[in-house]
């Protein structure tokens, strides 16, 4: 497959992951538009980033943006899935997305130690110390999965929580794609303005406000639980 379709695939999933997160984030949760902004960030960042790793891959080898793009499929792959699944349990996709995200682990971190072997300490260009970062968050994915495999799975505050920040994470990193990642396509006085990270600062933001939110009614819903001896609600 030559380079220019899929690019282009890739560019229109990106642009509409972007904006359909951002109206995701926006919307009020649970609600009618949030669910559909959501599914359409879901669709889209599949296609962003299974395109971006076949072009990393194959038409424009970068093994960084091979596990990030991998990474960033995992995290939008059990971010939704969680949001769907409305009770505790776990099942064999729970099980295939630890080993998978494991991989993907491994695979960033002897990247990384083969581009601090290199002598310009780079690999495909990338310094070594991008692939210890991506490749440390992925094997701490594999050890939280293996941590929720082992309780039977999350419900609650939990597993809002799990939902949250997986969809959260991903738009981040699909962000940071853009820019720093595109910096190349602004002039140097637009990227001088530093304007260019508000973006990412809103989406790190509006992450952290909302997992607090989060958290703090399922703490106060678990401490209600406990003195009124009823359940949690999922």
């Amino acid at each position: 497959m030559t380079l220019w379709p899929i690019l282009l695939v890739h560019i229109c999933a990106a642009t509409i992951g972007l904006l359909s997160g951002a109206l995701a984030m926006i919307f009020r949760k649970g609600g009618g538009k949030h669910g559909a902004a959501g599914t359409l960030f879901f669709v889209s960042m599949l296609v962003m980033t299974s395109t971006g790793a076949y072009i990393a891959a194959f038409l424009r080898p970068i093994a960084l943006n091979v596990v990030v793009a991998l990474l960033t499929f995992y995290l939008v792959s059990t971010g939704w899935r969680t949001a769907k699944r409305k009770t505790a349990g776990t099942d064999a996709f729970d099980l295939a997305a630890m080993l998978f995200v494991l991989t993907v682990g491994i695979a960033g971190t002897t990247f990384g130690f083969e581009a601090a072997n290199s002598a310009s300490g780079t690999k495909d260009h990338m310094p070594a110390a991008m692939y210890f970062v991506f490749g440390t968050i992925a094997l701490l994915c594999a050890v939280a999965d293996l941590r929720m495999i082992v309780r039977g799975g999350v419900a609650g505050a939990r597993r809002v929580v799990r939902h949250l920040w997986r969809m959260c994470f991903a738009m981040l990193i699909a962000t940071m794609s853009f820019y720093p990642g595109q910096a190349k396509l602004f002039s140097k006085a637009v990227r001088d303005t530093n304007l260019l990270f508000i973006p990412l600062v809103l989406v790190l933001g509006t992450m952290l406000f909302w997992l607090y939110r989060v958290r703090s009614r399922g703490s106060k819903a678990a401490r209600n639980a406990l003195l009124n001896n009823h359940h949690v609600p999922v």
